[in-house]
């Protein structure tokens, strides 16, 4: 058989319990029906919670510290940089991208800046902007926005929400058949269904949404009822002495929202989250009517999560679970066959999916990188991927295992445990307890081990 292509799925601030199979909150068959013929992780987390250094890391397989972006910041991704999807296309594949990157800064006329993609590895290119981006900067999209006469709309809608309360809950002012990811979805679906080339397809669909702000169209903003919707995690009482973090400083500086709003962001995050999965949905039925689907992997994650309430937070920006963990999961034909519909408790990091495809492709990536392919697990997930998982933020750093969660500040000082098996939501902070002395320390020079690890590989 001729190699696999590949459906590359991708949202933006999307939580790992946003799944009809995870959280049972949102509704969302057509990616259930993936997991239910795939292997979907339960502790993928991404290497950071802000867009620019996770997609950073997605593309190179680095972390924070080895590629010195540790926020989100008007970088661009080095052309010379090795990356797997630029792989993928020297080993045959056509590439394509509809949607979101975030490799590069978002301003001016993202159609001038083609060439860069293409030196990504990215062969076809539709790049949109975030939802904040896309109020100021030029692409394919924002220009049909400008041309039937709604871009203004747009920029009015968004001028007013973030001089007033940014967390506001109201339909966007564009119609439904013109929102962003209706419109990722529909460039998608039409590009494969007049695909007629012999190379297999590898197709990266970038969604920019569920990304706040909270404006899902009708009949996706009211799909939900906000009583309906799962409590936040509350804000903590933590009152002992000990080192601080981010963390602390966004809990101190909290803002103001009211349980009926935070019941209303989250409804409204949920039709965004349905919207985008009736997206899939139509992808998913061109690949079957092309008699695709049984030569076809397709795999879904997300760059970061969103508290959506959790501590009195919104946004991302911490290492609290809410914006810290992803979902991740993986189809392939083979899984399929076996009606795998399995779950793999391993720790998982964002940029593993990048090996893991290329691998599931043939493809060898012959330059360095600390990403690990998860196929194996595809075939026994009950295999250990790895026994921690790392992300950093803003000079900081967490390890998460199975069992534990460990924080460290920009000063290399424990400031976060967390229990992850009995306070699944964070609210007992166990790192001055005498009790688990021992298991702070383990967990920090586990940490430490990583970090100095994989930057003394870089520096060979």
């Amino acid at each position: 058989m001729s190699r696999p292509n590949i459906l590359f799925l991708m949202t933006d601030q999307q939580r790992a319990d946003a799944l009809g199979c995870a959280g049972g909150w949102v509704e969302t068959p057509n990616l259930d029906r993936l997991a239910s013929e795939g292997v979907r992780f339960l502790n993928a987390i991404t290497t950071c919670p802000v867009c620019v250094p996770a997609r950073l890391s997605l593309a190179t397989g680095l972390h924070c510290h080895s590629t010195g972006v540790w926020r989100n910041c008007g970088h661009s991704l080095d052309p010379a940089t090795p990356n797997w999807m630029r792989a993928l296309r020297d080993a045959g594949y056509r590439t394509s991208l509809f949607g979101k990157t975030h490799l590069h800064p978002h301003g001016g006329d993202l159609r001038e800046r083609e060439e860069l993609m293409h030196a990504y590895g990215l062969d076809d290119v539709d790049e949109i902007g975030g939802p904040r981006a896309s109020a100021r900067l030029l692409s394919h999209m924002t220009a049909r926005w400008q041309s039937l006469g709604i871009w203004e709309d747009y920029r009015e809608d968004y001028r007013e929400r973030f001089a007033n309360k940014p967390h506001v809950v109201r339909p966007s002012a564009l119609p439904l058949e013109e929102y962003a990811d209706v419109y990722v979805g529909r460039q998608a679906a039409e590009y494969l269904t007049a695909y007629d080339r012999d190379q297999p397809w590898f197709c990266w669909v970038s969604f920019g949404g569920p990304h706040e702000p909270w404006d899902s169209p009708e009949p996706y903003a009211s799909r939900y009822r906000p009583e309906a919707m799962p409590a936040p995690t509350p804000v903590p009482e933590w009152t002992e002495e000990r080192p601080q973090g981010v963390l602390d400083n966004r809990l101190r500086n909290r803002p103001t929202i009211t349980s009926e709003e935070v019941a209303a962001m989250r409804a409204d995050y949920a039709g965004n989250v349905s919207l985008i999965d009736d997206q899939i949905g139509q992808i998913l039925r061109v690949i079957e009517d092309r008699g695709e689907w049984d030569n076809t992997i397709v795999a879904l994650v997300s760059d970061h999560g969103e508290l959506n309430g959790d501590h009195g937070l919104i946004y991302k920006e911490t290492f609290l679970d809410g914006c810290l963990r992803i979902p991740f999961l993986v189809r392939t034909p083979q899984t399929a066959a076996a009606a795998s519909g399995r779950t793999c408790p391993t720790p998982v990091e964002l940029p593993d999916i990048g090996p893991t495809l290329a691998e599931l492709a043939g493809v060898k990536l012959d330059y360095q990188h600390f990403a690990q392919s998860v196929a194996p697990c595809l075939q026994n997930p009950d295999l250990r991927h790895r026994t921690d998982a790392l992300a950093e933020y803003d000079g900081e750093a967490v390890l998460l295992t199975e069992e534990w969660k460990l924080a460290v500040n920009a000063a290399g000082e424990p400031y976060l445990l967390f229990d992850r098996q009995k306070d699944p939501d964070e609210q007992r902070n166990l790192v001055t307890d005498p009790a688990h002395r021992a298991t702070v320390q383990a967990l920090q020079a586990r940490l430490l081990q990583r970090l100095v690890t994989s930057q003394r590989r870089l520096d060979r």
